[in-house]
C-alpha cells in the first residue's frame, strides 16, 4: 500500500523515479516531480475533476503532465 501523502511530499521536494504498469500491461519507468519551480503555470480553471485514485505528475523527460494510478505503482525511488 502506498502512503499517498509521503509520495506527494517527496514529489514536492525533489525528483522521484516511479515504476508502474501501464494500462496495456507494459512496465514504465518515469522520472517525475511536483516541485513548484519546475511546473508550468497552472490553468486558471481546472481541466478535469480530480480523481482520488490517480496521481498527476510532471514527467521530467517528456516535459508534460502524466497520470498514474496509485494501484499500478510498483516501485518508488
Amino acid at each position: 500500500m502506498i502512503d499517498v501523502d509521503a509520495l506527494k511530499n517527496k514529489l514536492q521536494t525533489g525528483n522521484v523515479n516511479l515504476t508502474f504498469t501501464k494500462k496495456d500491461g507494459t512496465i514504465r519507468f518515469m522520472k517525475c516531480t511536483l516541485q513548484a519551480s519546475v511546473l508550468p503555470p497552472a490553468p486558471e480553471t481546472p481541466l478535469r475533476k480530480p480523481n482520488p485514485a490517480v496521481l498527476s505528475v510532471w514527467d521530467l523527460e517528456k516535459n508534460a503532465w502524466r497520470s498514474v494510478r496509485y494501484d499500478s505503482i510498483s516501485n518508488i525511488e
